[in-house]
């Protein structure tokens, strides 16, 4: 049985979509995110503790580096096509990558901590 989101009523949401609609790894509800980038400190549906996940820096550097290589290119093309004054490149390019990064980065965040729920993974052990 599906409710209205797609999702397996019972059933816990896959990793990436907890990431795209800030789902909580255990229940599905929407409640991962309390604010654009910050996890909920709990999930008011089901009552899991998402403060006790840390995903630490690691999508951030990733997305940094990939959305750099990027807006470089995109920029190396736009200058040799177009030869734009430099003002429009800082236009063009600043707003395009915070959005980028931040959008990006809300989504690899919430997908690692559903992926860290999933396989109950945790510091300094293996399961």
């Amino acid at each position: 049985m599906s409710d209205a989101g797609g999702s397996t009523v019972g059933a816990p949401p896959r990793p990436i979509d907890c990431g795209i609609k800030g789902l909580c790894p255990q229940c599905g509800a929407r409640s991962l995110f309390a604010g654009v980038l910050r996890f909920a400190d709990r999930c008011p549906a089901c009552g899991l503790s998402i403060s006790r996940f840390n995903v630490g820096d690691g999508p951030a550097a990733l997305l940094v580096l990939a959305w750099g290589a990027i807006v470089v290119a995109l920029a190396i093309v736009v200058e040799l096509s177009f030869s734009p004054p430099w003002w429009l490149h800082g236009l063009l390019w600043v707003p395009l990558s915070t959005v980028a990064i931040v959008w990006s980065l809300r989504v690899a965040k919430g997908w690692l901590l559903a992926a860290e729920y999933r396989h109950a993974a945790g510091e300094g052990r293996v399961k």
